[in-house]
């Protein structure tokens, strides 16, 4: 009972009626790769355009399918895509010392070596008012421009043959170093700019206007370090810089699929480069992204073929596990850089497409038999007879229906298991995305007292969660007690149970599972048959 100890009038607040249950997201993806620039920790983009304000565009050499399966995602539907940027061994973060501001590149690599800063009296500036106020003014470029550097933000130098125009331009004024401002320069700078960080090495003080009154390089000790490996995409979760108290805060705790493992709101996990790396029927990579979704049982991994695989008889799933699906073959897209035909792996595209489907249908809808976007044609044409050696195998196939008029579309939604309960992949979505949501919804229950009135409580919960899972379609059954039974009484839990502090709670659900094979059986109507 609620203790009252002097006598007066107490006002308390019930709670009545059964606690909800929300659902969780299901279509917010992550990707690793290489990528032109950015942060190294896991990052939230919602859009090809702020993809490329942070993390740049397609890279020059093709190292990466990264830039290409982020495109594909967002033009094929998906909305929320964390980036987990991978670097290599022994990569450095391009930095300059202002006074006692250090600016620093937003990640590590030689990306950082092609930012020219400058810094001048703040706009506003006089000398007797505000005499300390600053701006400071980036530019970035894909490709350092020749020497000597000439000011393309100067209209005087309009018709200069060496200008050149760059590729981002930041600039931020009325800056001041006085701590807890509104204008402080570490809080301004850190929070808008895609390009640097800065914090004070030591108490802040004024900066020194003089010291770069044109633009000069951030620096040149920037490096991209050795090429990437498994090992970097595995990443861990300590501070990049050890030697600076404030790294963590400023450029974020872990990276790599370490990171990606903290985010829990990430439902589908992709990293269209596994296919660099490893023998052709196992790459180590992706055994560790699916080794991720089966240990943390809330995730889905989209894996890919190997390319220039035409045998279909040689193309089999990597593992045998029902947190992944395998797709082939690889698609073909035009490449804004060559303006030619490019092979990609699917990766991107694929997830992009199953998050269309969670978004416009359901995660209870399989996600298959739609519009691949931005194909334009297949590494390899595949038959229906091809099909038959591959559907068996938990292979989803990407078929040619153009002479139909129907496009490229994604034809197959099963998972990479043997087992026939979890052959399909919107059933283990499905599974999913009721078990998390009932879990994050079902945290206020640990350490409530565990009798009979917590029971009815929880079952009551969870009912009314699964009614409103089966009146979306995602069940089966025309009656709730067809599409599910949730039970928490003595008959769940013994004694024992109940001593040591366990609640156990049976629940049963009853899938909706695709119409993978669509029979129309036809036969001649005479008048001596029945019908």
């Amino acid at each position: 009972m609620p203790e009252y100890l002097a006598p007066g009038v107490y006002i308390e607040e019930l709670t009545t009626g059964p606690r909800p249950i929300e659902g969780v997201g299901t279509s917010t993806t992550a990707m690793l790769g290489e990528t032109e620039r950015g942060p190294e920790t896991p990052w939230l983009v919602t859009g090809w355009l702020q993809f490329q304000r942070w993390f740049g565009s397609y890279l020059l050499d093709q190292r990466s399918w990264l830039p290409y399966a982020v495109q594909g995602f967002f033009d094929n539907g998906g909305r929320r895509l964390f980036i987990g940027r991978i670097v290599g061994e022994g990569a450095v973060a391009t930095s300059r010392v202002v006074g006692n501001l250090n600016v620093r590149a937003v990640g590590r690599g030689v990306w950082g070596n092609n930012i020219y800063i400058r810094v001048r009296p703040a706009s506003n500036r006089t000398d007797t008012k505000n005499p300390d106020w600053f701006r400071i003014t980036l530019l970035y470029y894909k490709q350092r421009p020749p020497e000597p550097f000439v000011d393309p933000l100067d209209s005087a130098n309009a018709s200069d043959p060496n200008r050149r125009d760059p590729d981002t331009v930041e600039q931020f004024d009325d800056l001041v170093h006085t701590p807890g401002a509104s204008n402080n320069v570490e809080g301004t700078v850190n929070v808008a700019s895609h390009l640097v960080r800065v914090w004070f090495e030591g108490p802040p003080a004024p900066v020194p206007i003089d010291d770069i009154p044109d633009f000069v390089l951030l620096g040149e000790n920037g490096a991209d370090g050795a090429a990437v490996s498994v090992e970097d995409f595995a990443g861990d979760m300590e501070p990049i810089d050890p030697t600076s108290d404030l790294t963590s805060e400023l450029f974020g705790r872990g990276r790599g699929l370490a990171a990606i493992e903290a985010v829990d709101e990430v439902a589908l996990l992709a990293v269209p480069d596994e296919v660099r790396f490893g023998p052709v029927d196992q790459s180590p990579l992706t055994t560790l992204v699916i080794n991720q979704c089966e240990r943390l049982k809330d995730r889905f991994a989209v894996v890919s073929t190997k390319p220039r695989r035409p045998q279909v008889n040689d193309v089999r799933p990597p593992a045998d596990t029902t947190y992944a699906a395998f797709y082939y073959p690889w698609i073909e897209i035009y490449d804004p850089l060559t303006k030619r035909p490019l092979r990609v792996p699917p990766t991107g595209h694929i997830t992009g497409l199953i998050a269309r489907t969670d978004i416009e249908r359901g995660v209870h809808k399989a996600p298959a038999n739609e519009v691949v976007r931005d194909a334009t044609n297949l590494e390899f044409p595949l038959t229906k007879e091809m099909q038959d050696f591959l559907n068996p195998r938990g292979v989803n196939c990407i078929r040619d229906f153009r002479p139909d008029n129907r496009g490229i579309r994604l034809w197959g939604a099963r998972t990479m298991s043997s087992d026939p309960q979890w052959k399909y992949v919107n059933v283990r979505r499905l599974f999913i995305f009721i078990e998390e949501s009932i879990e994050e919804g079902t945290q206020w229950v640990v350490f409530e007292p565990n009798d009979e009135p917590l029971w009815a409580q929880v079952r009551r919960a969870i009912s009314n969660f699964l009614v409103r899972v089966w009146k979306s379609g995602a069940l089966m059954g025309l009656t709730q007690e067809e599409a599910f039974f949730v039970k928490c009484d003595r008959t769940t839990m013994t004694q024992d149970d109940i001593d040591n502090g366990r609640l156990v709670c049976y629940i049963g659900i009853a899938p909706v599972k695709p119409a993978e094979f669509v029979i129309f059986r036809f036969s001649q109507k005479t008048a001596e048959a029945p019908a």
